[in-house]
């Protein structure tokens, strides 16, 4: 008879060590730290504070995400001005070139937001107003700043 009991008794231990671990677990949350307040409490104020810091770190990293895509946006629209500037410029000197008064080499063009700037000298007032009308025609200027001085 002795057999039978003993798997009951083992069952009891073990049930016995479980609850003796709970009992042990729930006084642990209940002692107090030195500014009295529980384990289990500053437990749960470190839990808060590291959801409080991940909240504030997604946070930082959508503001960073924007700046970037903004920053690029920027950076792209800068370049793509150069290079439509460039052109421009390429494109007025051609077409000076082309003029049989104008010389472009005597003629420097800048340009700068599609604004033409044309500085040198034309050897008629005639030709300078041409010049003027050869940079306007060209697709993307926006406007001309003619300093040319016309050669006596």
């Amino acid at each position: 008879m002795m057999k039978r009991h003993e798997p009951k008794r083992a069952g009891r231990a073990a049930v016995l060590a479980a609850a003796l671990a709970a009992a042990f677990s729930l006084a642990a949350c209940d002692n107090r730290t030195d500014d009295g307040s529980t384990v289990g409490q500053k437990v749960d104020s470190a839990i808060e504070r590291a959801e409080t810091a991940a909240d504030n770190a997604k946070q930082e990293a959508r503001e960073a995400g924007r700046d970037i895509r903004g920053e690029t946006r920027e950076a792209t629209a800068e370049a793509s001005d150069r290079v439509a500037d460039a052109a421009i410029t390429a494109s007025v000197n051609a077409d000076l070139a082309k003029d049989p008064d104008l010389s472009a080499l005597r003629i420097n063009v800048d340009t700068s937001n599609g604004r033409v700037t044309l500085r040198g000298t034309a050897p008629s007032e005639e030709a300078k107003q041409r010049a003027t009308e050869l940079a306007a025609n060209v697709k993307g200027v926006s406007s001309v700043d003619n300093e040319l001085s016309v050669q006596k």
